[in-house]
């Protein structure tokens, strides 16, 4: 499983026109699954991202998490996270898992975040999806089990 976590000061998602999914201050998730992921390492990045000490306190430095600071989530389901480059000039998606794996284990990430406290909002899995935030910092780490 691999997350794209930014950093935001707000962001929303749109879909067909439609904002399915809005939030201020927080993290916007690209969220991508392979094959062989499973509910283990949804349980372990949904603690790690929670819990991960990057918003800054009194004195300036990283040292807060998204519980500390009462943040919100825009998760987002990004299967081109698995495109590999390597060979041609377009992507391959062989290591992404099938949508019907996908979907479950996005939706089982996302209410894990929710049973930690967090307010989640998404997109919809599978859509064409318009994604808009601000980047706060810029802030942006890619974390993977």
């Amino acid at each position: 499983m691999r997350v794209v976590l930014q950093r935001c000061k707000e962001a929303s998602v749109t879909v067909e026109g439609n904002i399915t999914g809005s939030i201020d201050q927080g993290f916007v998730l690209l969220v991508g699954i392979t094959h062989e992921d499973s509910e283990q390492e949804c349980e372990w990045l949904a603690d790690k991202i929670v819990n991960l000490r990057i918003f800054e306190d009194d004195a300036g430095k990283m040292n807060r998490s998204l519980i500390d600071t009462e943040g919100a989530i825009l998760s987002i389901s990004q299967f081109t996270l698995y495109g590999d480059c390597t060979k041609g000039r377009r992507p391959n998606f062989m290591n992404a898992a099938k949508p019907e794996h996908a979907e479950i284990l996005y939706h089982r990430f996302n209410q894990l975040l929710k049973e930690k406290g967090i307010q989640v909002e998404t997109g919809i899995f599978g859509a064409m999806m318009d994604v808009k935030l601000i980047n706060d910092g810029p802030v942006t780490l890619v974390l993977e089990r």
